[in-house]
């Protein structure tokens, strides 16, 4: 049974989502809050798989309790999924820095929503090669310049892992990184697993933005 909280300062919303998730024989909603201090709290005391994090709310906002859920060692396995009203919004890009496994559009189909959630429960990319691309483009373009020498997350890694986490930056997925180096999608896997503990990462969205922030990708760059 995955377990999923729902954060969501419109009572409507978070009834719909409820109503949706409930319906489904491994999915259960464990609790509700209104606002980013709640869900925090709530994160805390019931561990549940899945949070469902709205970035606007009063008080303390998504993105601030986004950070402070994954900034915790005993809530590590904790996956949150950001939710916004549009695919671009300005605030993604500091919610996936922040450690949130992926953004939802909340307008999204309820199977697609569905998806997601266990998608994302099992620790497997949320985001869509697609998305990644253009949501860590768009907004790695605006953010600081990468430091002219690798930090200490990429100096941990080989030189393989490197080229690696750059085509993970580049929205590709494990078989098409295993086709490009010409190895088995095992091996792809491995060496994206191995990238993700050696730079600290807490998922794959996170080694996206590191791939970015570091230079080893830039912003437009698709070869």
């Amino acid at each position: 049974m995955i377990r999923v909280l729902l954060a969501d300062d419109q009572a409507l919303v978070r009834a719909g989502f409820r109503a949706l998730l409930d319906a489904q024989a491994d999915l259960t909603v464990v609790g509700e809050a209104g606002d980013g201090a709640a869900a925090v709290e709530l994160t805390a005391e019931l561990r549940p798989d899945v949070v469902l994090m709205d970035i606007r709310m009063p008080g303390l906002d998504g993105l601030a309790a986004t950070r402070r859920i994954t900034a915790r060692p005993e809530l590590a396995e904790v996956k949150v999924v950001v939710l916004t009203t549009f695919e671009l919004d300005e605030y993604v890009f500091e919610a996936l820095r922040g450690g949130a496994a992926g953004f939802l559009v909340k307008d999204t189909e309820p199977a697609d929503l569905l998806r997601a959630v266990r998608v994302v429960a099992a620790g497997d990319a949320l985001l869509s090669p697609g998305a990644t691309r253009r949501l860590i483009g768009e907004f790695a373009a605006r953010s600081k310049p990468p430091e002219p020498t690798a930090g200490p997350a990429l100096d941990r890694l080989t030189e393989r892992e490197r080229e690696v986490l750059a085509l993970v930056g580049l929205g590709l997925s494990n078989a098409e990184i295993a086709r490009r180096l010409v190895v088995s999608p095992l091996t792809a896997k491995t060496h994206v697993s191995r990238a993700m503990v050696k730079s600290g990462a807490r998922d794959r969205a996170q080694l996206v933005v590191l791939a970015y922030e570091s230079g080893l990708v830039r912003p437009g760059w698709l070869g």
